[in-house]
């Protein structure tokens, strides 16, 4: 997908600087720190969660990576409660 995105020149020409020093394309800068940035915000959402909220996406997760073409009958759920 190619979008334009207006910068400002100082960051543009900081960005060349640093491509060229770790020998790498702009393109693949930005999306490293991109993708930096993202990281840093979840791990810090993850840690203002309460735990009750982080059960609850533990949960979640678990759920995503369980097979839903698995049954479980009525009765085996019940039994495991008890």
């Amino acid at each position: 997908m190619r979008k334009n995105i207006d910068m400002d020149e100082r960051v543009l020409t900081k960005l060349k600087l640093l491509s060229a020093f770790e020998e790498t394309s702009v393109k693949s800068l930005m999306e490293k720190a991109i993708s930096f940035y993202v990281e840093v915000k979840e791990k810090e959402r993850l840690k203002s969660l309460s735990d009750e909220e982080k059960e609850d996406l533990g949960l979640l997760l678990l759920m995503q990576q369980s097979d839903r073409e698995d049954v479980v009958s009525r009765e085996d759920v019940m039994s495991a409660l008890d």
